[in-house]
């Protein structure tokens, strides 16, 4: 089993799906460095630690709001849409349960519940609220 969904259109990359079942054997970066959100598995077995360490203050520049969605519980619908015509056209949807992870990268989004359903999300700052928002 692969521990990452890709999922591209025309070649342009639109979001990566982590399933709940995925389990690596070690320490495994899921996406690219280039990427604007590094997301992967650490691995630590029992007895071992990860040394304390900190992170050094390093500008970055990015463009756009990356994040990461965990659902914690529920079950929801996700669709993936193609944002370059700006009609927000529908490229695919994916269901999702508790323990996946979406990581979006391009285009657009949106959600569907199909049971209550509750997301840890995790993206940069400053967050502007509905600013930073386009709709279709």
């Amino acid at each position: 089993m692969s521990l990452v969904e890709t999922i591209e259109h025309e070649g342009r990359l639109l979001a990566y799906v982590i399933p709940s079942t995925a389990r690596p054997e070690r320490t495994t970066s899921l996406t690219p460095p280039e990427d604007r959100q590094q997301v992967g598995f650490v691995v630590c077995p029992s007895r071992e630690a990860i040394r304390r360490h900190f992170h050094k203050v390093v500008r970055r520049e990015t463009r756009g709001t990356s994040e990461v969605l965990l659902v914690r519980s529920g079950r929801c619908e996700v669709d993936l849409c193609d944002t370059r015509g700006g009609d927000g056209k529908l490229v695919t949807t994916r269901t999702l349960a508790a323990g996946d992870v979406l990581v979006p990268v391009g285009g657009g989004h949106g959600f569907r519940a199909r049971e209550d359903t509750v997301f840890l999300e995790v993206k940069q700052g400053p967050y502007l609220g509905v600013d930073d928002k386009g709709a279709f």
